[in-house]
């Protein structure tokens, strides 16, 4: 059985993989305070809601972007699973070449979306996260990640419009019936919701005319679910599209593994 975490800012998603099989998963907030005894309670108690016993784990892999967790995560692995888990970073044989100015400043969730992405539809690829940011990368036909962009998401600025104009309300995050609302809440909906429509098919026509060829793209993340219904030029959701990932890079980092 294989651990898999992706620490995000808002939110951490978890899984279970037996064998290549995702048998659970969870989402829960991020919490930098969190000790590594804490972290071990809560993950302990998930996995056992899912009729797992987190003490059978035969591997770790960690993606984080948010370096306090990503030890607390690392000292939790040690100390109560004694394993020394596979953490994320450009350093691994990861099976693409990342053309990043920096390699360094790659997201290692970004990282297991291109593998993931990679192995399932080819290359090449986009894949779009809909995250605390709404991050799109991108890998050549060569299956180089060639690097992205990265835009605020949808929740975070639904978040800052609220914060910063003192009488706009927080909305629910859906489509309204027209682009044109006809209240202050439908009129914040449509400016949120089709307008990250419109930005995530004009960038992927932007990428493609920069490429010079048609990709494959892929949505994945949280939000995904609710927008694809109008996006079109998006071909695929895949909502666990990281947590594959962080499978395929344990099982490449660590071949002689039973695990994967």
């Amino acid at each position: 059985m294989l651990l898999t975490i992706d620490i995000g800012n808002t939110q951490i998603a978890a899984g279970l993989f037996v064998g290549e099989k995702l048998c659970a998963h969870w989402r829960l907030a991020s919490d930098r305070d969190r000790t590594e005894d804490e972290t071990w309670i809560m993950m302990q108690s998930i996995c056992n809601a899912h009729g797992f016993d987190i003490r059978q784990s035969q591997g770790i892999v960690i993606s984080s972007v948010v370096p306090d967790m990503t030890a607390s995560f690392e000292k939790m692995a040690r100390k109560y699973l004694h394993q020394e888990p596979v953490t994320v970073s450009p350093a691994l044989d990861l099976g693409i070449k990342i053309l990043y100015h920096n390699p360094e400043h790659v997201g290692a969730d970004r990282i297991c979306n291109a593998v993931g992405g990679v192995a399932k539809y080819g290359a090449p690829l986009i894949v779009v996260d809909f995250g605390t940011a709404t991050t799109f990368d991108v890998v050549s036909r060569d299956q180089e990640y060639l690097g992205g962009i990265i835009a605020p998401g949808i929740e975070t600025s639904a978040a800052i419009l609220h914060q910063r104009a003192a009488r706009l309300p927080r909305v629910e995050l859906r489509f309204p019936d027209r682009a044109v609302g006809n209240s202050t809440e439908t009129s914040i909906q449509s400016g949120l919701m089709f307008g990250a429509v419109e930005m995530i098919d004009g960038m992927i026509e932007r990428i493609e005319k920069e490429l010079g060829y048609k990709t494959r793209t892929v949505a994945t993340g949280g939000l995904a679910r609710v927008i694809m219904t109008e996006l079109k030029r998006v071909n695929e959701f895949d909502p666990y599209l990281t947590l594959e990932g962080l499978r395929l890079i344990f099982a490449r980092v660590r071949p002689d593994s039973k695990v994967c």
